[in-house]
């Protein structure tokens, strides 16, 4: 309540709809309050409060914690979700009880000391990193047993180049799309036994690292409540369970993700206060200035989190951008269901006239409108359930 109304001090909370505000505020407080996640949120709201005091960049949140009121009020988000129509349920809900997930983005340079903060306040002991583990994939696989059969490099190399640019591919469907593969194995015995052994060590674990976000925290010492690995040269604890593992059974785990962007908007607002002396306060940036899209429509948008690949660029360049909710939608709709279901063409078509807006049924409209009749987030296909 405190954060709520400190946000109503602030003006970010329109007078009007305060009791609205306070209503949302008591649902959700109810529900974390009874699912027994009030010391997860506490311990986020914490850490995020102590980096931001510490001058480490911190992201304005993002994922379905972006829909709580609660985390708004307690700084772990920058958005407000009312105005943003973001539902609390897609985040927690008590029909599906599992444990909060809030992926947290922090400057590359600073997450170690948000890390160090996190051991100093709860124990060294008690905090550790997640293992994950590396499996032999389809290319990797090949790479490693051609390796050990002794073929020379540029030929390993050949074979793997001819396994198609696909997430998660099989050897099996890289025979199946691939011909030259196939005839590949028909006409060199070598290249057989190569693929014969592949096919045995695929999707076994090759080897364990530390994953690249997850840290997890324990009430009582880790080594006494889970098995642990010490990486040489490190006093770090790892724990031997991965994140699936470790949430099944209960354990507190957070996602503090370093992103490079963070640490570029830090060093650009560094730079124009040493050359301009002008102080740039990145949380009150108008959402709505006319060269900013402009920029963007252009499909200039390199350093830009989550704008910058070739095809959204392109994306930008014939949708043509003008207010904020055009830039989510385009970022909601840039994902491969939607781009191969051809939604983002009719999202485009419609936005610029050239396609007629209809729906199902007319109770869509006021579900639909914003996104020109095409279902673009989950919170609209909720709604319409």
């Amino acid at each position: 309540r405190k954060g709520l109304q400190k946000l109503h001090d602030e003006k970010r909370i329109p007078a009007e709809q305060a009791d609205t505000y306070a209503a949302r505020l008591e649902l959700e407080a109810e529900l974390i309050i009874s699912m027994g996640f009030v010391g997860y949120f506490l311990v986020v709201s914490d850490f995020i409060q102590w980096s931001k005091r510490n001058n480490i960049p911190v992201g304005p949140g993002r994922g379905s914690a972006a829909g709580s009121l609660v985390a708004w009020a307690l700084e772990i988000t920058n958005i407000d979700p009312i105005k943003y129509n973001l539902l609390f349920e897609r985040f927690l809900n008590p029909e599906r009880v599992t444990m909060p997930d809030i992926d947290i983005d922090f400057c590359i340079e600073g997450r170690e000391n948000v890390i160090n903060y996190i051991r100093s306040k709860y124990g060294n002991d008690k905090v550790g990193q997640i293992i994950t583990f590396g499996t032999m994939m389809a290319k990797g696989v090949i790479k490693d047993v051609a390796r050990a059969l002794g073929f020379p490099f540029e030929d390993s190399n050949a074979i793997t180049s001819l396994i198609p640019e696909q997430l998660k591919i099989t050897l099996a469907q890289a025979l199946e799309q691939e011909p030259r593969l196939q005839e590949l194995l028909n006409s060199n015995p070598r290249a057989q036994q190569l693929f014969d052994i592949a096919f045995r060590l695929e999707g076994l674990t090759r080897h364990a690292s530390k994953h690249a976000a997850g840290v997890v925290i324990s009430p009582d010492p880790i080594d006494e409540v889970l098995p642990v690995y010490v990486p040489p040269k490190t006093d770090e604890l790892v724990t031997q369970y991965a994140m699936t593992e470790l949430e099944s059974l209960g354990f507190l785990k957070i996602d503090l993700l370093g992103l490079k962007n963070l640490t570029l908007i830090d060093r650009v607002i560094k730079l124009i206060a040493r050359t301009h002396g002008t102080q740039i306060n990145i949380d009150a940036l108008p959402l709505d200035d006319v060269a900013t899209f402009q920029l963007i429509s252009e499909g200039k948008t390199s350093g830009v989190f989550q704008l910058e690949s070739s095809g959204l660029k392109e994306v930008l360049r014939k949708l043509q951008p003008d207010k904020f909710e055009d830039i989510i939608a385009v970022n909601a709709l840039y994902r491969p269901g939607p781009l191969g279901s051809g939604m983002i063409d009719d999202y485009i078509e419609r936005r610029h006239g050239r396609q007629k807006i209809s729906y199902l049924f007319p109770e869509l409209a006021p579900i639909l409108e914003e996104t020109y009749g095409v279902i673009v987030y989950q919170e609209q296909v909720m709604k319409i359930a």
